[in-house]
Parts: structure tokens; C-alpha cells; sequence
């Protein structure tokens, strides 16, 4: 009776295990997103560092996605204490500064974090674009965010056009933002 049992238990517990060890050595990368093609879920986020190019707001004022339809924007969700965050900083520093006059958007969101540890980290590292706070996280839930740090560019529709997990590359955000400008405005 007991081997019935333990035979049950078997062919329960070992297709079980087997789709868990399956799961886990998915790279997240590699899971498709339901987002891209969809509008971009809206967001009204308490700026504390307000950037220095056209769009720059007092600290204290909201950011509102709404607000910046028409634009093509770059929504970059980070922290201070994510390593990778660090690493594709000058890339979004740069993606900022090239293209801000041609109607592109970098706003920084940030996540699980400290205002004051966030804020320490904009200094230090020179953030130059407009940076607001997710403090109940519930954009990164709108999102679906996997983790920090987590990118999505969105059309000047408010439609979401890609999603990057990890940190930045340059030449994947840059030719999709160029695709998506006028000649004239690359």
C-alpha cells in the first residue's frame, strides 16, 4: 500500500519538479513581453531631479506621461543600488543630450528605493534627464516590471514599441529612436 503511495507521490511531485527546473533556467530575456504594441500605461510620478534640458520642472512638481505625448519616450526604470543600473548610465545620459531637441523623452523612474540614496545617485553620476519617484510601485506593476533595470521606449502614440531588460545598449535604443524620428531630426 505504501509503494502505491510513493508511486502517486512520484508521478506528481516529478513532472512538477521538472517544469520548476525548466522555468529556472529560462533567461527572463528570452520571455516575450505582452507590452510592445500596447499603450503605454499611464503615470503621474513626483519629479525629484527635473534634468536641464527643455521639459526641465521644479523639484516637487509631477511628471505625467499623458503630458508628453507626442514625444517619443525613453521610460528607464532603476535604482541606486543596481550595479547594471550604473553601467548603462552614460548611455542614457548620452541618449538624452543627443537627442532632447528632436522630441525625445528620457525620463528616469525610480525604483525600490531611497529618495535620499536616489538622490545622492543623480548627483553622483550626473543624471541630466528628468527623474521621478515610484514610491508605492505601482507603475513598475502597470509595467510588469522583472527588475531593475528595465527600459521601454514608447511611440509618439503612447505606444509601447520595445521593452529592455537589462542594461541599455546604445545601438539597439538608438536605432529605435532614429526609427521612429523624421529624417531630418536624427
Amino acid at each position: 500500500m505504501n509503494w502505491r503511495r510513493a508511486s502517486m507521490a512520484s508521478a506528481v511531485a516529478l513532472p512538477l519538479i521538472a517544469l520548476l527546473a525548466y522555468g529556472m533556467t529560462r533567461d527572463p530575456k528570452e520571455i516575450p513581453s505582452p507590452l510592445p504594441g500596447k499603450a503605454a500605461p499611464p503615470f503621474n510620478l513626483a519629479v525629484f531631479s527635473s534634468g536641464f534640458g527643455p521639459i526641465a520642472r521644479p523639484i516637487g512638481d509631477t511628471l505625467r506621461l499623458a503630458g508628453l505625448k507626442g514625444d517619443v519616450v525613453v521610460v528607464n526604470f532603476w535604482a541606486s543600488w543596481c550595479t547594471e543600473c550604473h553601467t548603462e548610465q552614460s548611455t542614457l545620459n548620452q541618449t538624452w543630450q543627443r537627442f532632447q531637441d528632436s522630441g525625445v523623452v528620457v525620463v528616469g523612474v525610480n525604483f525600490e528605493d531611497t529618495t535620499d540614496d536616489a538622490i545622492d545617485y543623480v548627483r553622483t553620476a550626473s543624471v541630466s534627464y528628468p527623474v521621478v519617484e515610484d514610491s508605492d510601485s505601482r507603475t513598475a506593476l502597470a509595467y510588469g516590471l522583472r527588475g531593475v533595470p528595465e527600459t521601454f521606449v514608447i511611440d509618439r502614440t503612447g505606444r509601447i514599441v520595445d521593452r529592455i531588460i537589462g542594461p541599455v545598449d546604445a545601438t539597439r535604443l538608438t536605432n529605435q529612436i532614429t526609427s521612429m524620428l523624421p529624417a531630418g531630426e536624427q
